[in-house]
């Protein structure tokens, strides 16, 4: 039972350190998805440059792959979040 409690204390007193760490976890997240989109877009651009026919496939292409990052990410901030609570 001794030990139960002191790992509680230990627990309690790293919380401000586990609050932090959730904080740069969602920043890091954000920061992430911002560079696979801006990835995502500018090498749909240079494909669409390239061949100016296939420009539907590509666009279709870029926002299901686009959305799938921007999923991950939501995923990320919301574990982050729940960390916080």
């Amino acid at each position: 039972m001794d030990l139960l409690l002191v790992f509680l204390q230990a627990v309690a007193d790293l919380m401000p350190y586990a609050k932090m760490g959730a904080g740069i976890g969602a920043g890091i997240a954000v920061i992430g998805a911002g560079i696979g989109i801006g990835q995502i877009g500018g090498r749909a651009m240079d494909a669409i440059a390239r061949q100016p026919e296939a420009v539907g496939d590509i666009r279709s292409n870029m926002i299901v792959s686009a959305a799938l990052v921007e999923g991950v990410a939501f995923f990320a901030i919301v574990i982050c979040l729940l960390i916080i609570l």
